[in-house]
């Protein structure tokens, strides 16, 4: 069975033998709700590729502490692969947020697309965008991820050009497109993104604007998905072609 993985704010310097503390939300949840106990095993991780582990030295109220008995660090996710997700409706927005932080993406881009139901504005901006990034930070942990996504702020189409630009890679999904998914080169190293649009479509001129800026237009395949499930599909299609699926 998997150690539990609880992040903390910083690995910098630790050794075998150190005591590391874990505080806040975080020791809370672990103590109160988990009911974690002395001497049981975890994995700590500062979400930057460094993990140790260790057993439960004390608990308290907010507060455990953790012996470390191995320290192991990471290398960063190569290629790398963005997705930019046009803002779905209800909650699979936290649905797409959670399986593609399980399929290991490494930064995820709220989209504002024209066709996208769901709108983020002022206070609601700043909560569904604090929930996206809560879903990511569990989905991480409960996939045993030692480097977390990054959940960028909210996006516009004309934004995007700069992330598809940054591009070592860069497709949009779409169900009209005539060249599929598995027919693009798959860079061995760099950065990799995908689009995908809301459940209405993307927009004649968004595409448009997206391809001009180097992004290729590919589908998937005959089905059409929705927006929470097809960028987790197009993401295990190109790491199966990648050395991080090797």
């Amino acid at each position: 069975m998997s150690l539990p993985v609880h992040l903390v704010e910083s690995l910098a310097g630790v050794s075998p033998g150190a005591l590391v503390e874990v505080t806040g939300d975080e020791a809370h949840h672990a103590v109160a709700v988990r009911r974690l106990r002395e001497g049981e095993h975890v994995v700590l991780t500062d979400g930057l590729g460094t993990s140790v582990t260790g057993p439960v030295a004390s608990t308290g109220k907010r507060v455990f502490a953790v012996t470390v008995e191995s320290v192991s660090r990471g290398e960063r996710p190569d290629p790398a692969i963005t997705v930019v997700q046009a803002l779905p409706k209800g909650e699979r927005g936290e649905l797409a947020v959670e399986v593609l932080t399980e399929v290991g993406v490494d930064r995820i881009v709220p989209w504002a697309a024209s066709r996208s139901v769901a709108v983020w504005k002022g206070e609601r901006a700043a909560k569904s965008h604090a929930k996206w990034q809560a879903t990511a930070r569990e989905a991480a942990k409960q996939s045993r991820r030692s480097w977390l996504p990054t959940v960028t702020p909210l996006t516009t189409t004309a934004e995007l050009a700069a992330i598809i630009a940054d591009a070592d890679l860069a497709v949009v999904l779409h169900e009209d497109a005539t060249a599929p998914l598995s027919a693009v080169d798959v860079p061995a190293s760099g950065r990799i993104v995908v689009v995908v649009g809301p459940e209405g479509g993307i927009a004649p001129d968004e595409l448009e604007a997206l391809v001009a800026a180097g992004a290729v237009s590919v589908r998937l395949g005959a089905e059409v998905l929705r927006t929470s499930t097809a960028g987790v599909v197009a993401v295990a299609a190109l790491l199966a072609r990648t050395s991080r699926w090797a």
